[in-house]
């Protein structure tokens, strides 16, 4: 059993035009840091999990890995969780189904679904697609609470179709039922203003790549209603890692090392973000 039901106050952070920030960890540590610096909601990364397991992104995690670890982040705060659940671990609208049942039983408040034919990078054909969200749709409209179901198109991250085809299927997926709609990384900001323009339900914009440059305000003004970061803060998290490591194993220099956090003020930020009085 969760401490709380994650449904309803999650469905009610998803208003377009109002964005508020789906704060991706990758455990339980940056969960709380993540919790007590403000976020409202915290999400699941493949990726930055996977880096903590060794493992790519795209396809190599398993349905079990992913349910266990989000699992523990739901228990790490007080706040909502949302799973990036790929692809949903199968190719049959039935296997994605029953993924969003397991997500429900995790503790998630939501989950979402990509339309990628994984480990590849292929989408799936059309009418496939939409039979997978229809189905996810179903699930999570059947389950004993709310649950917030996004569906991605994720073929122009990908390289794999344009503008005009992740549209159709947005359009597709939210006739079907899905609750949020998300194309990760369109070719520009003008695109990610079409898609909400032409469709109603609240859309995902991932504040990654060139899109770090746009405001919350200027997400706002385009009727986004949710920004998540994706691996973005993973991938900082490495990069200090490269930056602090490289010297001393190149030439002997820890100086990099200083620019750590407090220990103690870590562990404040941890213990507030868990909730605990």
């Amino acid at each position: 059993m969760t401490r709380h039901d994650p449904g309803p106050a999650f469905r009610a952070l998803h208003q377009r035009g109002n964005p508020f920030v789906l704060a991706n960890a990758w455990d339980v540590g940056s969960a709380r840091l993540l919790s007590a610096l403000g976020a409202q909601a915290i999400g699941t990364t493949s990726a930055g999990y996977g880096f903590t397991q060794g493992i790519p992104d795209m396809g190599y995690l398993t349905r079990d890995q992913s349910l266990a670890h989000a699992a523990e982040l739901v228990a790490a705060t007080p706040l909502p969780v949302s799973g990036d659940f790929e692809n949903g671990f199968g190719d049959a609208p039935e296997t994605v189904a029953e993924t969003v049942r397991l997500a429900c039983e995790a503790g998630l408040a939501g989950c979402s679904i990509e339309d990628t034919m994984l480990p590849t990078h292929q989408p799936y054909d059309f009418d496939l697609a939409v039979e997978r969200i229809k189905a996810a749709a179903a699930a999570a409209r059947a389950l004993p609470r709310d649950f917030v179901l996004v569906a991605r198109a994720d073929g122009i991250m990908n390289h794999q179709y344009d503008i005009d085809e992740a549209l159709k299927r947005l359009q597709a997926f939210e006739a079907v039922g899905a609750d949020c709609l998300y194309a990760p990384m369109t070719a520009s900001f003008g695109d990610l203003m079409r898609i909400c323009a032409n469709t109603t339900a609240p859309v995902n914009a991932l504040a990654a790549g060139d899109y770090t440059q746009f405001s919350r305000a200027q997400y706002a003004d385009i009727s986004i209603a949710r920004i998540s970061l994706g691996s973005a803060l993973s991938r900082c998290i490495h990069q200090a890692i490269i930056e602090g490591a490289s010297p001393i194993f190149e030439d002997g220099n820890f100086s990099q090392l200083a620019k750590g956090a407090r220990g103690g003020d870590i562990d404040h930020l941890i213990i507030k973000g868990s909730g605990a009085t």
